[in-house]
């Protein structure tokens, strides 16, 4: 067979179908929730009753909640793409409504959460959890434990504010002393972040790489896809307006347009 022809043959095989195949059309929309309760608190508040009804739409709808860290791996190339209707579940600032009212909800369907922790708070604030029920959401085998800096500044400001090597000694501290806290007080890795209040640009991408950060998270509202950088994944940040239509909405892609006051 000539050369030509073997050429040829490669790239005809390439095109096809069986090929294509063999490179998914990943979409995986990363869910993210703030806290919960009984009524509508805050715009990042969403009651547990809406929040049920989310997990009642996934078990209901055949779609599969999958741990935030099968998806990093996959874009690490070191797992299988996520099936189809693939979900992931992600909760930012560890409010004590996740131990009260998220955690026997998502132990009743089983379904795996990563929860994003700002250090300081916990055991601290009253809002917060405490490390010791941190622990015992660990223990449940559904819960990750990954960062959200260690006072959750606003990054934004502080770069406002202070000189570049201070700001630079800032971001440094936040990323390092957040992770090294949770590692000491649940165990690790730790070496996922989200971004407080969404703020990230090339400078803080390159700062939390130095610091061991395999990927960080932002409140853009779309699905994770094949096109993503591994560095920056999107998010939809949940509102109690993604609910019943919006919410079957946002599944599938097409999520209703908001100017989040976060």
């Amino acid at each position: 067979m000539s050369r030509f022809l073997l050429v040829l043959l490669l790239l005809v095989s390439l095109s096809s179908p069986v090929f294509a195949a063999v490179a998914p059309d990943v979409s995986v929309p990363i869910l993210l929730y703030h806290r919960f309760g009984p009524t509508v608190a805050d715009g990042m508040t969403i009651t547990t009753p809406v929040f049920e009804s989310h997990m009642k739409y996934l078990h209901d709808n055949g779609y599969k909640v999958i741990p935030l860290r099968q998806l990093v791996q996959w874009y690490q190339g070191k797992g299988a793409a996520p099936a189809p209707k693939s979900v992931v579940i992600v909760e930012d600032d560890a409010h004590k409504t996740v131990y009260s009212d998220m955690l026997p909800i998502i132990k009743k369907y089983r379904y795996p959460v990563t929860i994003f922790v700002y250090p300081s708070a916990i055991s601290n604030a009253k809002y917060a959890m405490t490390w010791d029920q941190l622990r015992e959401l660990k223990k449940t085998g559904l819960v990750d434990i990954q960062s959200h800096t260690y006072w959750h500044p606003n990054f934004k400001r502080e770069k406002r504010k202070l000189a570049p090597a201070a700001y630079d000694k800032l971001v440094m501290e936040q990323l390092l002393k957040s992770r090294k806290k949770l590692e000491q007080e649940v165990g690790g890795p730790v070496d996922l972040l989200a971004w407080p209040f969404g703020i990230y640009d090339d400078h803080l991408l390159q700062k939390a790489k130095e610091a061991g950060f395999v990927s960080t998270f932002s409140i853009e509202r779309r699905h994770a896809t094949a096109r993503e950088k591994l560095q920056i994944l999107p998010r939809y940040l949940l509102i109690n307006a993604d609910k019943e239509k919006a919410f079957a909405q946002l599944m599938q892609g097409n999520a209703v347009k908001r100017n989040v006051a976060y």
